[in-house]
């Protein structure tokens, strides 16, 4: 498959480089304020377009525009998420399906925002839309629901954000209070300057949005019917104010806290809750959980690493494959 990756964060740039291990050749690559448009028969220069974007803060000489006009089959949609009208990600997104080309997403946006839109474009399109890479990172939660079939999920729940998932479990391990550990998982690049979109439970929220669309979309006879949903639709509450004092009240009686989301085909819950201390939920770090409940396989649990460059890019390749 020829791929025009657009964003060139860390996801964009481990896609351009693990891209060709995958059998796979990159035409294209843009970032917010250029782009690299490969000749008629060769794919762009990966080490050469990394190095660059490294060095200069720029991958090519050409227009952000010019990438979305190459001639690729897939459309690797890598640029940051933005709530509310999902742009740029979303117009990306419908240009790509209007020419008729496949789009493989990472931003969260078009797929936890505007997902009824999103499917309209892709009904009218030759192109398919995937977004495995949208949640959990390497995690395959999205095909995992798809393979199943969505109509024989009844939920899906787990811990989806590897920053709040640290900081809790250091906070456990060492007795100590919130703020603490953030200057910790600050300092480790763990979390951002402004980890808000982790800590409040943005991130995770938006991740559960997703898999309540997959469920509600894929479990109605007909798209007209299905339930949409978006951030406003869901319960999310974060790890601030949980006190040092709750984690170690609650290993006194083999218990600890972890951020959980879940996802039905009617809610959207995001909340600290308490679990085993040596369940399932209780993975430790920056590790990804996610928990399918199923009506005739029972409850089926996938674990890994939910961040990353690397981690999200295999996901991305891994949509691209299923494409072609």
């Amino acid at each position: 498959m020829r791929l025009a990756v657009i964003g060139a964060g860390a996801v964009g740039r481990s896609v351009v480089e693990l891209a060709g291990e995958h059998g796979h050749e990159v035409v294209a690559v843009a970032d917010s304020s250029s782009a690299i448009v490969a000749g008629s028969s060769d794919g762009v220069d990966a080490e050469a377009v990394v190095t660059r974007k490294a060095e200069t803060g720029i991958v090519g000489d050409d227009d952000p525009a010019d990438a979305l006009a190459a001639d690729y089959d897939v459309l690797v949609e890598a640029t940051p998420t933005t709530l509310g009208d999902a742009e740029p990600g979303f117009s990306h997104v419908r240009t790509a399906l209007e020419r008729d080309r496949h789009v493989v997403l990472a931003n969260k946006g078009p797929v936890a925002e505007r997902y009824g839109d999103l499917q309209a474009l892709a009904a009218d399109s030759a192109g398919d839309v995937r977004f495995e890479a949208t949640v959990g990172g390497a995690i395959p939660a999205v095909s995992t629901v798809e393979d199943i079939e969505p109509s024989h999920v009844t939920a899906v729940r787990g811990v989806l954000n590897g920053t709040a998932n640290f900081i809790l479990t250091r906070m456990a391990a060492e007795g100590l209070d919130y703020d603490h550990v953030l200057s910790e998982a600050q300092d480790l690049g763990v979390a951002e300057a402004d980890p808000s979109f982790d800590v409040d439970g943005t991130d995770a929220a938006l991740k559960c949005v997703i898999l309540a669309n997959v469920l509600s979309f894929g479990g109605a006879d007909d798209p007209a019917d299905a339930r949409e949903f978006s951030l406003e639709d869901a319960s999310v509450e974060g790890i601030r104010d949980v006190p040092g004092s709750v984690l170690r009240l609650a290993a006194e009686d083999g218990r600890t806290v972890r951020l959980i989301g879940e996802a039905t085909g009617e809610t959207v819950r995001v909340a600290p809750r308490l679990v085993q201390e040596n369940g399932t939920l209780a993975v430790s770090g920056t590790q990804n959980i996610v928990q399918i409940e199923t009506t005739h396989a029972g409850r089926l649990n996938i674990s890994g690493r939910g961040a990353g460059g690397p981690e999200t890019a295999s996901a991305i390749l891994g949509d691209v494959g299923r494409l072609g």
